[in-house]
C-alpha cells in the first residue's frame, strides 16, 4: 500500500504514489515532487522537463503544470502540497516569481532537502511547528539554488490560464465547450483550437482528465462510495464514469480500489 496522509491542520499534505499522466492544471498550493522510482516528465508553462530517480522539482502557486509518464516501468514519486500561508515570510515572492527551471537534478539536491521531504512523508503526527520548519528548509534551498523569473514570462497566455482556471473551478458542474466559450467571452472555435494546439486533446478529453484525477484522489484517500465519487467529480452517470476510467487506467474504479486495498 502506498503511504498517503493529509493533515490540513498543518497546511501540508503528502503522498507517495505511482505517477500517471496529469493534464495541465493549477492550484493555490506549492507542489514539491521527489522522484523515488523510474522517471517522469514535468511540464511547466510551455516547457517539458525530464525527471529521473532522485531528482527534485517545485511548482509555485497558480502556475500551470502537467505530468507525463513514458514507458511501462514503475514510476513513483513523493508529492508534497504546501499551503503558502504556512510560509508567510515568502508570500510576496511566491506570488510574483517562479523558478526559471523548476527541476534540480539528483547531484544538485542538498541532503537536507531530501531529509525534509522524507521526514514530512514519514511523520504525519509531527507538530505543526515542526512541519512548517521542514517546509521552510525546502523553500530556503529553492531560493538559494534556483534562479527566479517573473511568472508573467512563463510563456502561457491569458486564454490558456483562464481556461485551466475555469475548468479547475467548474469541473464538478455540467459544462460544455459552448458554455465555457460564452462565459469566457470568446468563440467556441477559438477555444477548441486552443485545446488542440496547447493540450493536444479536445475539450471533452481534457475535462474528463481533470475529473479522473479528482476521482483517483478520492478513491485513494477516502472511503466514499464509487457512486458518490462519480457524481462529485461531475460525471453524468456511473456508466460514463466507468467507461472513461477504464479507457485511461485499463481497469474499473472498483478494481482500482480493490488493488489499493490489497497493496498492489
Amino acid at each position: 500500500m502506498l503511504l498517503v496522509y493529509e493533515n490540513k491542520d498543518k497546511g501540508i499534505s503528502a503522498e507517495w504514489k505511482k505517477t500517471v499522466h496529469m493534464p495541465p492544471h493549477l492550484h493555490e498550493a506549492i507542489e514539491v515532487v521527489y522522484v523515488t522510482n523510474g522517471n517522469i516528465a514535468l511540464g511547466v508553462g510551455m516547457e517539458l522537463y525530464n525527471m529521473d530517480e532522485g531528482d527534485f522539482a517545485i511548482v509555485f502557486p497558480n502556475v500551470i503544470h502537467h505530468y507525463q509518464v513514458f514507458g511501462e516501468k514503475e514510476n513513483k514519486a513523493i508529492f508534497l502540497y504546501i499551503d503558502p500561508a504556512v510560509l508567510s515570510g515568502f508570500l510576496k515572492e511566491l506570488q510574483i516569481y517562479s523558478p526559471k527551471n523548476p527541476v534540480l537534478k539528483k547531484e544538485n539536491v542538498h541532503p537536507d532537502v531530501v531529509h525534509a521531504i522524507k521526514f514530512l512523508m514519514q511523520n504525519p503526527e509531527c507538530t505543526p511547528i515542526l512541519a512548517q520548519a521542514y517546509a521552510q528548509i525546502i523553500l530556503a534551498y529553492v531560493f538559494t539554488e534556483i534562479p527566479m523569473i517573473d511568472k508573467k514570462s512563463l510563456g502561457s497566455n491569458d486564454l490558456i490560464y483562464n481556461s485551466v482556471e475555469y475548468i479547475a473551478k467548474n469541473f464538478r458542474d455540467e459544462i460544455s465547450l459552448e458554455k465555457m466559450a460564452f462565459d469566457l467571452g470568446i468563440s467556441k472555435y477559438v477555444l477548441s483550437r486552443m485545446f488542440a494546439k496547447t493540450f493536444h486533446c479536445n475539450f471533452s478529453k481534457y475535462l474528463n482528465g481533470v475529473r479522473l484525477n479528482y476521482a483517483v484522489g478520492a478513491l485513494e484517500n477516502t472511503q466514499d462510495t464509487i457512486t458518490n465519487i462519480c457524481l462529485e467529480c461531475g460525471f453524468e452517470s456511473q456508466r460514463t464514469f466507468n467507461r472513461v476510467f477504464k479507457e485511461r487506467y485499463k481497469i474499473t474504479p472498483r478494481e482500482y480500489r480493490k488493488r489499493l486495498e490489497i497493496g498492489l
